[in-house]
């Protein structure tokens, strides 16, 4: 224990899934393929809104936006992971892990805020349709999505000020397949219930905030969309709506069971459950949201066939967002 106090740690060994080290090989092939897959998906999204005038909406410059966030939320865990599938390098130094970390909770905040801009440019669009054009302008649409971002790596300062205070000077293996903020205060060789108190009240006040816009948007949505007199409006009204609703329900379903807790109810027979929920949220649900929206969404897919067809129109006029404009 002597040692412990007086040497601090400078790296620490990712331990990913141990339980499953026969299937390591297979776990390194089918991670590597869905990462190939959610770049793919999300560089065809930015492309396809950029290049056709069509998709030059509000909407659709915040779903580029939310690519291009999930295209470096995905980045920042995977590539690691990957590596630790295959034992090629499992250790990670102090600054290499804080800074992942931070890069995680900063990208997952700013994908809340983009989320919660997306509902509110559907209200907007729905039930205020005559202002639309004037509210959600050009100006408007860049300065939310500056805010979304700027917002996201200030809010999460608090989180990781508290973080770096903590010593740590023990155990150095992180039982999980990325720097996540709960395995790594259980490192600690202090006390980490204030830092554990400044992640719950953040994380909570991220989460549940922008749930609550969501929800609240979709409610005066849902009114105005209910008093359209004919059914082919409400169901072109609502056809706008049903991809964000899609991904808003997986991603939020995922992160309220993760975070919106304290840390200190993790307990160990928990911990390979709370990996697998890890692993939907960081992997497999960043792979989902592209395809949501290009089987779901109609201008989407008519946008991604006239490209495949060689008729999408290239190079837009500099600057314009239709109906708000880019």
């Amino acid at each position: 224990m002597g040692v412990w106090n007086t040497t601090m740690v400078s790296h620490f060994i990712i331990l990913g899934f141990p339980s499953l080290q026969k299937l390591q090989l297979l776990l390194f092939f089918v991670g590597l393929i869905i990462y190939l897959m959610t770049l793919s998906g999300h560089i065809i999204i930015i492309t396809i809104v950029r290049f056709d005038l069509h998709l030059h909406t509000p909407m659709y410059f915040f779903l580029s936006n939310f690519s291009f966030l999930e295209i470096w939320y995905t980045s920042n865990i995977v590539p690691k992971m990957l590596q630790v599938f295959l034992a090629m390098d499992s250790s990670i130094s102090y600054a290499g892990c804080i800074t992942q970390l931070y890069f995680f909770i900063t990208l997952g905040t700013a994908e809340c805020f983009i989320l919660a801009i997306m509902a509110y440019d559907r209200y907007l669009a729905i039930c205020n349709p005559l202002h639309y054009p004037i509210l959600m302008n050009n100006r408007v649409c860049v300065r939310l999505a500056i805010c979304s971002w700027v917002g996201a790596f200030i809010v999460n300062v608090p989180p990781l000020v508290s973080l770096c205070k903590l010593p740590f000077c023990g155990p150095n293996e992180i039982n999980h397949f990325f720097c996540d903020a709960p395995p790594l205060l259980k490192l600690s060789c202090r006390d980490p219930r204030e830092a554990e108190t400044v992640n719950f009240i953040v994380a909570t006040s991220v989460i549940v905030s922008s749930f609550l816009l969501i929800v609240v948007s979709y409610i005066l949505i849902i009114v105005t969309i209910l008093k359209i007199p004919s059914a082919l409006g409400r169901r072109k009204a609502f056809s706008t709506c049903g991809c964000h609703l899609a991904v808003v329900a997986i991603f939020y379903g995922t992160l309220m069971f993760m975070y919106v807790r304290p840390t200190s109810s993790y307990s160990n027979d928990s911990v390979n459950f709370n990996k697998l929920v890890s692993m939907f949220y960081t992997v497999v649900t960043p792979m989902l949201n592209p395809i949501i929206y290009c089987l779901r969404n109609k201008e989407v897919k008519e946008s991604l066939r006239k490209a495949v067809m060689g008729r999408c129109v290239l190079l837009p006029k500099a600057g314009s967002i239709s109906n708000g404009g880019w």
